[in-house]
């Protein structure tokens, strides 16, 4: 085990454990929204993406179809063939091995990975990934399990740490003024289709404000 692999492992416990709240959560919810304790539990162990996890959810559990929840989750994620592309070069081995090791691109780890210059540890990536998914797998299982003894997740605020978490990051993203013009026609957006069209298409039809601005 490499040095960097070892520094990764440390940097990776802090976001565990706010994962694991999260993914706690996302069992409470993703039970109450219709899916099995080992639906939510295989979901989190494959998907591993929150914002896609409780997009597709709560879409679900909103009465939404199964097309507009996966395509809900598939835009939330859309940012990881960005980041895909960016740590790509860094990567080793052959095509097999070097998709194995772009499965442990997630927000934080890819960031700590960051040298600054373009390339990436990807010892360190691949080590600060291993804590957050165990955090985040055993969460959902608390959170799957234990929502009956837990209740409703309003009782102990649960159910706001995802949207402050996600507020979080888009206060950051408005800093740059072609974000807040994107911001606000897809917030007008969703505004003015959620009283006529189904639970999710708002979400897809905010998220093309988002495209055309990249196009731009």
């Amino acid at each position: 085990m490499s040095e960097s692999f070892r520094r990764g492992l440390r940097a990776g416990v802090p976001f565990s454990l706010v994962g694991f709240l999260l993914a706690m959560s996302f069992g409470v919810l993703a039970v109450q929204a219709g899916f099995s304790a080992l639906q939510a539990i295989v979901m989190s162990a494959v998907v591993h993406a929150g914002s896609a996890q409780f997009a597709a959810a709560a879409i679900l559990g909103a009465g939404g179809g199964l097309v507009p929840s996966v395509l809900a989750g598939s835009l939330m994620n859309a940012r990881f063939l960005a980041m895909g592309i960016a740590v790509a070069p860094s990567l080793r081995g052959g095509p097999g091995r070097r998709a194995l090791q772009g499965q442990t691109v997630v927000d934080p780890s890819w960031a700590l990975a960051n040298q600054g210059d373009g390339s990436f540890d990807r010892h360190l990536l691949m080590g600060a990934t291993v804590p957050q998914y165990v955090g985040w797998v055993t969460g959902t299982v608390a959170g799957a399990f234990l929502g009956d003894v837990a209740g409703d997740p309003d009782r102990f605020g649960l159910d706001v740490v995802f949207p402050v978490f996600f507020l979080s990051l888009l206060a950051a993203e408005l800093r740059d003024p072609r974000s807040r013009g994107v911001a606000l026609a897809g917030a007008m957006i969703a505004l003015a289709l959620v009283p006529f069209t189904p639970p999710g298409v708002p979400v897809l039809a905010a998220g093309t404000a988002a495209l055309v601005g990249l196009a731009r």
